[in-house]
């Protein structure tokens, strides 16, 4: 922890393995005595393309084999958006029905689906159908609905020419959408994820704790964002630290990093010592400075450093006591 001192170390990418410490440095792989166990989420697709990594799971039976597979190596929840076999959106509540039914036959890992219906003009309700609809049965009610603390603009920069690959595209989440959110996700026996581009997302997830709307414990995504998309702060250790000099620590959010459109393993050292937890995956970026990994290899490589470093990897149960998930 920064303030024992200890020295950081970044991680060496190399084309098929990851050292994570220097062995002739007493600190890297000192034990972190007493701390939280470490909660690893598996980000495994997002919207990304198979061009870069194969890898990327789309429909649901692979869905469920890569939840498998990452619960196997230490993940305790799962991000996933639906997607069509061409690998586009898809949104269908029959979609997402049928990824959890497959998810739950064989894993317990917890389940922390997209909203599945984020677009510019859907209200509020709209937005909220899906997990709303799943969550009326018990067998497909996922244990998150994420909240997206703020509006952030989400336009694509292209640094070479330099400029915008495209204009106007804004990710809004106004106050309003956010208060039916809070309200509607805690009635339908689901528990707030808390996600923040910025520093004014961790202000806004305060007052909202202020009025009674969240309650912590609470898993809280700080989306740090690289390369062409330039909403978040930098995956840098300069980025992470302006979010977590604004985080009260008696507020019971359990703080975990990922880093959008860039290679997470540069900070994972600094969050395992933090006390922070690790949202990774191909549906963030496809590491291919590592060849092609499978999400379980992401998943594995966060475990092994953890355990190097000395620091115990939540189970689902424990992961589930430590977010408040009954």
């Amino acid at each position: 922890m920064a303030g024992l001192g200890v020295k950081r170390r970044m991680c060496v990418l190399c084309s098929n393995h990851l050292d994570f410490a220097d062995r002739s440095d007493p600190f890297s792989t000192r034990g972190i005595v007493g701390m939280k166990k470490l909660i690893i989420e598996a980000r495994i697709n997002e919207y990304q393309s198979r061009e870069a990594n194969p890898h990327v799971p789309w429909l649901p039976d692979e869905i469920a084999r890569d939840a498998e597979a990452c619960q196997a190596e230490g993940a305790s929840i799962i991000h996933f958006h639906g997607r069509h076999a061409d690998g586009s959106p898809d949104h269908d509540f029959l979609t997402y029905e049928k990824t959890i039914r497959a998810i739950r036959s064989q894993s317990n890992t917890m389940i922390n689906p997209t909203l599945g219906y984020v677009t510019l003009d859907a209200d509020a309700e709209e937005r909220l159908s899906n997990v709303v609809a799943l969550s009326k049965d018990p067998e497909t009610r996922p244990e998150f609905a994420p909240m997206d603390m703020g509006s952030v603009n989400v336009d694509w920069y292209n640094p070479e020419e330099p400029g915008y690959r495209t204009k106007g595209l804004i990710y809004k989440n106004g106050t309003d959408t956010l208060e039916y959110f809070a309200q509607n996700i805690a009635a339908h026996q689901m528990k707030h994820y808390l996600v923040c581009w910025n520093v004014s997302f961790i202000r806004q997830t305060l007052a909202f704790m202020d009025m009674g709307l969240l309650t912590g414990p609470l898993p809280f995504l700080i989306v740090l964002t690289d390369g062409t998309m330039l909403a978040g702060h930098p995956g840098t250790e300069a980025g992470l630290d302006a979010h977590l000099a604004f985080i009260p620590p008696d507020r019971q959010l359990e703080w975990i990093v990922s880093n959008f459109n860039g290679n997470l393993f540069q900070l994972t050292e600094k969050v395992i010592r933090e006390g922070g937890h690790i949202a990774i995956g191909l549906g963030d970026y496809p590491y291919t400075e590592l060849g092609q990994p499978s999400n379980a290899d992401l998943v594995r490589k966060v475990r092994e450093q953890a355990e190097t470093l000395g620091r115990e990897v939540a189970t689902v149960d424990e992961a589930k006591e430590m977010l408040g998930v009954g």
